[in-house]
């Protein structure tokens, strides 16, 4: 039986919070960290990118759940008292963000807070109007992905999944995402700052120089 009050973590990647946090994730890693037979098949292979074989050492270590928040965050209505996800929410298309955030709210319980981290399109576009480099503006966004080229990088491909971002946010587009969703109380914070009484196991300063951050209660009645 899931107890009230959890602490929840959206897209944990090889970094769950521990403890007292559970930790989801949608990478294909989760499914293939169950299934240590097959791993040194595909390792032999070169089937496995870097990021996936750090993923899966994170899954063997610590308990990381499985979960396409975009679809269906696994818990009862009002169970969750804090859900946070830090750099997740650009890997989804626009209806897959609005979907998690209606199972983010759907999650949390009266007066619980949602806590978004996400790269910053506002300080990239800045760099790019100071520096003037194109390339490299969009190349920091990640919007482009480069098409895999032969049998084994589509291999590749399917195994890891598509990793590159759907979207791009600023403060106010996230604040507008999450008044649109039924958030109230919503705030762009700066690095270390937080509306939380006990940010316990949060890096809220994680890849600051990057980063924009965002946080709202689900309103009481």
């Amino acid at each position: 039986m899931i107890k009230a009050s959890l602490r929840v973590n959206i897209g944990c990647g090889p970094n769950p919070i521990q403890p007292g946090w559970l930790n989801f994730d949608n990478s294909i890693s989760v499914r293939l960290a169950a299934y240590p037979l097959v791993l040194p098949v595909l390792e032999r292979l070169d089937l496995l990118e870097d990021g996936q074989k750090k993923m899966i050492r994170a899954c063997q270590k610590s308990p990381i759940l499985w979960a396409d928040a975009s679809r269906s965050i696994p818990l009862p209505d009002g169970s969750v008292k804090v859900l946070y996800s830090s750099h997740m929410i650009e890997h989804l298309d626009r209806e897959q963000a609005q979907s998690f955030l209606k199972e983010a709210f759907r999650v949390l319980e009266p007066d619980g807070i949602i806590r978004l981290a996400a790269p910053d399109l506002e300080k990239m576009a800045e760099e790019y109007l100071k520096n003037g480099c194109a390339d490299t503006f969009v190349a920091k966004t990640l919007l482009a992905a480069p098409r895999p080229v032969g049998l084994k990088q589509k291999i590749k491909l399917l195994l890891a999944g598509h990793r590159h971002h759907l979207w791009m946010y600023d403060g106010k587009s996230l604040m507008r995402m999450l008044h649109e969703t039924g958030f109230s109380d919503v705030h762009i914070l700066g690095a270390g700052e937080t509306l939380l009484d006990n940010p316990a196991g949060i890096d809220l300063y994680e890849r600051m120089e990057e980063s924009v951050y965002v946080e709202g209660h689900k309103g009481v009645g």
